[in-house]
């Protein structure tokens, strides 16, 4: 593998890698050093994938590689950063999201109708545990991951990107399947953080340009008191999939502007930006023996041949150096 080219002068329209100041007022729990601009490094290309759709980063810590897929070619693939080896495994449906198992070798995944196993080791097709939306054939699922007790939470979407048929699921080690929430046209995360040591989940209702937050019940997985915790303007892209780091700031990908922005998980104020070459930013996540490095997808689905000419890393996957660690990946139970 060639070495990642600096791209830290790169953009759609010449744009850098930013970062913005600090907050006044810092989110419950949270230094104020937490607020710094948090890029430290120069944006690298990691891989050159042209994926029609990035999405469902995953760092393994057991492994030290980079799992993703592409959700459109109904591809997951494995990168290891260091070396450079590549692998990949294509599916006869969409594959979307995806996390390691806690007592078993392989992953859980949601396709396009809900939550399966496969083990890249030994197996050739994913086997089906669940599939919550029988009766919504014009559906599919999208980002998902698990939270600290091992259980997974992903969403549907509308296949169209029209009707508001998604719904958010928690899907849990002893098989039960629940539904959240619904009403959404295209759903992306869910992250956590805390606010006042009080456990928040965040949720992208893409389209709407809203990002939702619930309380969430450690013990139980309870959702309530449902807030809108930010609604981005039009310039701003469209929120897709989103992560925390372990300072508690929230860390969206932009969809259409060219960005993954870091916010105060309280006030939801914007701390940093990091700009990429290619408009469709589809999701971040931290990885690297460190976690300092956020790693970040992207797609070229409806990109025209101008706008491909203008992006040829479009459906790339990127890197960048941040002044803190991330998260070690959450394992499912089952």
């Amino acid at each position: 593998m060639s070495a990642a080219p600096d791209l830290s002068q790169a953009g759609p329209q010449g744009e850098g890698i930013s970062a913005s100041g600090g907050v006044d007022n810092p989110g419950a729990g949270l230094q104020a050093s937490a607020f710094f601009p948090p890029v430290v490094g120069p944006l690298r290309c990691l891989q050159a994938a042209g994926a029609e759709l990035g999405e469902g980063l995953l760092w393994s810590v057991r492994e030290q590689v980079l799992y993703w897929v592409d959700i459109l070619a109904c591809q997951l693939h494995r990168l290891d950063p260091v070396s450079g080896d590549h692998s990949s495994w294509t599916f006869a449906e969409e594959i979307s999201a995806l996390a390691e198992r806690a007592n078993a070798p392989g992953l859980i995944v949601t396709l396009r109708r809900g939550f399966a196993l496969f083990d890249p080791a030994t197996d050739h097709e994913p086997r089906y545990l669940c599939q919550p939306e029988p009766e919504l054939p014009g559906n599919r699922f999208n980002d998902g991951k698990c939270d600290a007790q091992g259980r997974f939470w992903a969403g549907s979407m509308d296949f169209a990107c029209e009707a508001p048929t998604g719904a958010l699921y928690r899907y849990d080690p002893d098989g039960q399947c629940t539904r959240h929430d619904e009403g959404f046209v295209v759903t992306n995360g869910p992250t956590w953080a805390l606010d006042a040591g009080r456990l928040c989940l965040y949720f992208n209702d893409t389209l709407s340009g809203s990002t939702y937050r619930y309380d969430c019940d450690s013990t139980t997985g309870t959702l309530s008191n449902k807030q809108l915790w930010n609604r981005f303007e039009p310039g701003d892209g469209l929120p897709d999939g989103l992560t925390t780091d372990a300072l508690g700031r929230v860390w969206i990908a932009h969809w259409g502007s060219a960005c993954v922005t870091c916010h105060n998980p309280v006030t939801a104020e914007e701390l940093g930006r990091v700009m990429l070459p290619v408009s469709q930013v589809t999701t971040c996540t931290f990885g690297g023996p460190d976690l300092r490095t956020l790693f970040i997808s992207t797609a070229r689905t409806g990109l025209t041949p101008e706008q491909l000419a203008a992006e040829p890393l479009a459906g790339g996957l990127f890197a960048v150096s941040v002044d803190a660690p991330g998260l070690p990946a959450n394992l499912f139970g089952g």
